[in-house]
């Protein structure tokens, strides 16, 4: 290996075709190294890595087996097949590792060890050095990704303790590589800001040259988001692709969009609970709302309207994000025209009482849902959903994952393909 830091490309999809079509833009952006990544081999097995080495004989190839077991066998299979770096499990039996070693050594490869998950690290780091490991790769998951996990303090921990070139992997874009190779970083391994983007060449060489001229390379997408931008990521996504990052849970059922095209509500619930027709604590509940919260009404699914233009008019004052209302709701072309997004399970002229009956800020069901105060509500055109306070960041992290996801996906139907073709759905249809 030489001093110059090197940009591996990540290929975590499953479809070889693709993958192969976003190695060749990323090669052309001026990626060094191709990885074949885990859910690509589980996909294709050893004939992706095959097909890269033919695609790419002056790259650099990578399988990222994850082993765990059978070191020496994997590692054996992996090399075989084309990969000059074969990646394995830190956290793998010892005789595991030693085995996979033996391997590289006899057939011609590299190991590099994922220390992710790994406990006690510098002892282990240590032990690693000893086997024989060439590499140690810095692994921020996908998983752990998404909760606002990053990787660059650990490089810089495990720079000060071992002179084996360090890999680094995570939710790395141009913005944050030259972070990590300040903190040590000679590998930098990059996979969804390089095989989502629109286009692949480009974003491979914004990365390449924040990482030759050590500065951060502005972009909009591929950032993970915490606690405290939330609603900024929120703004991104649309309620399908929540919906779907929620494996379908969190959608309300027949609650419908009163709201002009193109219009959205976020904001965090505050619960009201009544029965049909009373609108006392829903108007109440007005004036106990936050600036930026949405009203969350359950009002026993009845047909009486608890809300209306007065009451919408309150909420614009107060800067309320919006309502949704497991009920009736009125005088919907005035809210239309203020453009205060409402959402609601009926339309109906006539209006209740305001007897006072129900509470605010109680655990309710809305849309079929449960809903606490505190949890972040997201309406648009399609409908509501409704992330759990205590799963937010992840949710919103998840969402975006597929908005980039689909925004590559559509980018390929584009230039001429169909969402079966590049999905290579007849591949994965259940037969007999």
């Amino acid at each position: 290996m030489t001093s110059k830091v090197k940009l591996q490309v990540a290929l975590d999809i499953i479809q070889g075709d693709r993958a192969i079509q976003i190695a060749r833009e990323a090669v052309e952006g001026g990626a060094d190294w191709i990885e074949a990544g885990t859910p690509l081999i589980k996909s294709e097995g050893m004939d992706i890595i095959r097909r890269l080495k033919a695609e790419f004989p002056d790259k650099t190839i990578v399988a990222d087996m994850k082993t765990m077991d059978v070191g020496g066998l994997e590692v054996e299979m992996a090399t075989r097949s084309g990969a000059d770096v074969v990646a394995i499990m830190g956290l793998s039996d010892d005789g595991t590792i030693t085995e996979a070693v033996k391997s590289a050594s006899q057939y011609g490869s590299l190991v590099m060890a994922d220390l992710m998950n790994v406990e006690n690290m510098e002892e282990r780091v240590r032990q690693l050095e000893g086997f024989g490991v060439h590499i140690l790769c810095v692994h921020a998951s996908i998983d752990h990704q998404m909760t606002g996990g990053k990787p660059f303090d650990l490089v810089k921990t495990l720079f000060q303790i071992t002179k084996l070139p360090i890999a680094v992997a995570g939710g790395i874009n141009s913005e944050t590589a030259s972070t990590a190779i300040a903190n040590g970083a000679s590998i930098i391994i990059v996979g969804g800001a390089i095989i989502k983007a629109n286009d692949v060449t480009q974003a491979t060489a914004d990365i390449q040259k924040a990482i030759d001229e050590m500065i951060p390379v502005s972009t909009d997408l591929f950032k993970k988001y915490s606690a405290e931008s939330i609603r900024e990521a929120l703004e991104k996504v649309s309620t399908p692709n929540i919906a779907d990052a929620m494996h379908r849970e969190g959608a309300m059922m027949d609650i419908n969009p009163i709201i002009k095209r193109n219009g959205k509500m976020i904001g965090r619930a505050l619960t009201v609970s009544t029965i049909d027709g009373d609108w006392a604590k829903p108007v109440e509940a007005i004036d106990q709302a936050n600036e930026g919260d949405v009203l969350v009404i359950n009002a026993g699914s009845g047909k009486i309207a608890v809300w209306g233009e007065l009451a919408s008019w309150s909420c614009k004052q107060r800067g309320i994000s919006g309502v949704v209302i497991d009920g009736a709701i009125r005088d919907i072309d005035e809210i239309q025209d203020m453009d205060f997004p409402a959402f609601a399970k009926h339309v109906r002229p006539c209006a209740g009482e305001p007897k006072g009956h129900g509470e605010i800020g109680s655990k309710i069901i809305c849309g079929g849902q449960k809903v606490e105060t505190g949890d972040w509500i997201v309406g648009d055109e399609t409908g509501v959903v409704v992330i759990p306070k205590h799963s937010a960041v992840e949710i919103a992290n998840r969402a975006l994952d597929v908005y980039e996801r689909e925004n590559r996906i559509r980018e390929e139907i584009k230039r001429g393909s169909t969402l079966s073709k590049v999905l290579d759905l007849t591949k994965w249809e259940k037969t007999g």
